[in-house]
């Protein structure tokens, strides 16, 4: 493949902005310029890289490019930076897939200290995370996946631990009994979303397989999460980074005193010699040594 800088920024810009006109604002040249660099690349390649729909999707092949497309910007950024040629000290721009619960935890503080960089965060569940670097839209991902993704490396980071809470008023209204397997199958409970699969767990541990699933909230945003089972819309896991100071106030209480839901998270970035991915690596691990199990 002979791909040159400008197909693959082309490539990279289509999937960032979903058509071939907003990449083709985004780069200043004409719709028709960005149709012929793609048609171009697909036929170097042999292989169709794009899915025209809206927004537009990489193929299996395309993630691959697109990959490669991300990587050589962000190497051509470091190298100019570091040669001090015209247009150096633009910031790198490093897509990150970051899970709600750490975001709102421990990450953002890390990230604070990385300077001369602009992130673009995605939030994804843990268990789901890795998809985005399968498809080359994202440089690196907290996952709970210790199996590194092709072209990627993992490194453990530590472990969240969860335990199963609620309001004082809706233990008293839905478990006058304490927490038990009866209460289990009619109490509400709050999810974050339909990816989140951590209550289902819990119940199926406590339950056994098959288990009922009880009346259900969905909430996807981890501070408002946090606020419904403050507010006893239902129980719910969370994690001790996040619930410590709401149990320790007595706005929460712990429901199950014997078990809790240990999730290992793991950081996986792109095998490449980049520096801005090194200080990236380096800062969330010494911060995950400081926060997590």
């Amino acid at each position: 493949m002979d791909a040159t800088t400008e197909q693959l920024r082309t490539l990279a810009a289509v999937i960032e902005h979903g058509t071939f006109d907003r990449a083709a604002e985004a780069l200043h040249v004409t719709s028709s310029a960005v149709s012929q660099r793609i048609k171009a690349l697909e036929q170097q390649t042999g292989r169709v890289l794009l899915l025209r729909t809206k927004p537009a999707r990489p193929t299996k092949s395309g993630s691959v490019v697109v990959r490669l497309a991300r990587q050589v910007a962000l190497l051509e950024s470091e190298a100019m930076d570091e040669l001090g040629l015209e247009g150096a000290g633009a910031r790198p721009r490093i897509p990150l897939v970051i899970n709600a619960d750490s975001l709102a935890t421990w990450v953002l503080p890390a990230l604070a200290g990385i300077d001369r960089t602009s992130f673009e965060v995605t939030i994804d569940d843990q268990d789901h995370s890795i998809d985005r670097l399968r498809e080359g839209t994202a440089m690196a991902a907290i996952t709970s996946n210790p199996n590194p993704v092709q072209g990627c490396i993992a490194r453990p980071l530590g472990i969240m631990r969860y335990r199963a809470v609620a309001s004082r008023a809706f233990a008293e209204q839905w478990l006058p009994d304490g927490f038990t397997d009866q209460a289990l199958s009619a109490a509400p409970v709050v999810v974050f979303d339909r990816k989140d699969a951590l209550q289902d767990r819990y119940l199926e541990r406590r339950l056994g397989p098959g288990a009922a699933r009880p009346p259900r909230h969905y909430v996807p945003a981890s501070a408002d999460f946090l606020r419904a089972i403050e507010l006893g819309f239902g129980w719910g896991m969370l994690p001790d980074l996040q619930a410590s100071d709401a149990i320790a106030a007595g706005a929460l209480v712990v429901l199950d005193d014997e078990r809790h839901m240990d999730v290992p998270l793991y950081w996986q970035q792109w095998s490449v010699e980049s520096a801005t991915l090194t200080r990236i690596a380096a800062s969330l691990q010494k911060a995950a040594a400081a926060r997590l199990r």
